[in-house]
């Protein structure tokens, strides 16, 4: 019932908006990775949020007299803020295990990654938050209905293979769409992420082995890493499923996606995670989905949330919820 009730606050909004502006035609390549970074800082709410396009309520400003409450678990147990002012102690060498949460809010104030796409190229509005789309790639994106971004439409009209069927988000999604905490598990031989999102898992071997030539296509690809320097931990996978989509956004990706994750250990308590994909078919070049994103340590006993796609509780919200407002 939890996630029930979830998935219907944050889909709520959209049910009756109708679809936005499609994307733009896709840019000539330019060589180098796209990234938001490279375009000019925004201030305030996106396109997307403003006036009556404002429908998914992006964020609010905070009531007058009211305080957040204090932060727990999934066990209801309190965790503790952080220490205001006070210095981290050093990023241990090759170490990058533990239990992250995303730091800070996105531009929509929310305090998840990738609810309107990936988090550094959000489908918000701005023409420069526009991945670099080849031809079939724009038709790819054209043909997804996402609830969420510039073409969303009604959740009844949706055929984003996660929410309509409950199908595995799949990777990239896992980084791009609705994280706000991972766990990293380390041994010499791999380095397992743990997903809150339907207790889901991957694993990244980290033995010396290279990477499928011709890989069988599964959900989450197959992934090899190695660390580059001290602190910084290089991610290369492939062989991920057509089926799924890049993000919340409805990106497209097909066989031929690479993508590269570097999780960076700032400090003892911070650490940022880049994520940058390539798709010579769907893509003119390289683009940053994700650019540092930063993350705090959380105590050793902090527990994980549980958040899972039941399909019993999905038929329940369509029949309540999506299909009466579309009717």
């Amino acid at each position: 019932m939890q996630n029930f009730l979830a998935r219907a606050m944050i889909m709520v909004p959209v049910l009756m908006l109708s679809s936005f502006a499609r994307a733009q035609a896709p840019p000539q390549s330019s060589g180098t990775p796209s990234k938001s970074s490279e375009t000019k800082e925004h201030k305030g709410l996106p396109p997307i949020c403003q006036g009556e396009a404002n429908r998914f309520n992006c964020a609010s400003a905070k009531v007058e007299g009211t305080k957040d409450e204090p932060a727990v678990d999934s066990w209801g147990r309190p965790v503790a803020a952080p220490a205001q002012g006070q210095k981290s102690a050093p990023a241990p060498r090759h170490d990058i295990s533990g239990t992250w949460q995303v730091d800070g809010a996105d531009e929509f104030g929310f305090r998840i990654i990738g609810v309107f796409g990936a988090g550094s190229m959000p489908s918000d509005g701005y023409p420069e938050h526009e991945p670099p789309y080849t031809k079939e790639g724009l038709e790819a994106y054209h043909r997804n209905k996402p609830v969420f971004g510039m073409t969303a439409v009604p959740a009844a009209q949706t055929n984003d293979p996660l929410d309509k069927f409950c199908d595995p988000p799949g990777f990239p999604r896992d980084d791009l769409h609705r994280l706000d905490s991972i766990e990293l598990l380390q041994t010499p031989q791999h380095v397992v992420v743990l997903y809150p999102r339907d207790k889901h898992w991957r694993v990244i071997w980290a033995d010396g082995r290279e990477l499928p030539k011709d890989p069988d296509p599964t959900w989450d690809g197959y992934s090899t890493g190695k660390w580059v320097d001290d602190t910084t931990f290089a991610v290369q996978t492939n062989g991920t499923d057509e089926r799924t989509w890049l993000d919340n956004a409805g990106r497209p990706h097909s066989d031929a996606l690479r993508v590269e994750e570097r999780f960076h250990r700032v400090d003892h308590d911070h650490m940022q995670l880049t994520v940058t994909l390539d798709d010579s078919k769907m893509y003119t070049k390289p683009w940053v989905a994700l650019d540092k994103q930063p993350f705090r340590l959380m105590p050793p006993d902090f527990t994980l949330n549980e958040t899972r796609c039941s399909p019993s509780e999905l038929a329940n919200y369509d029949s309540l919820v999506s299909t009466p407002i579309v009717k």
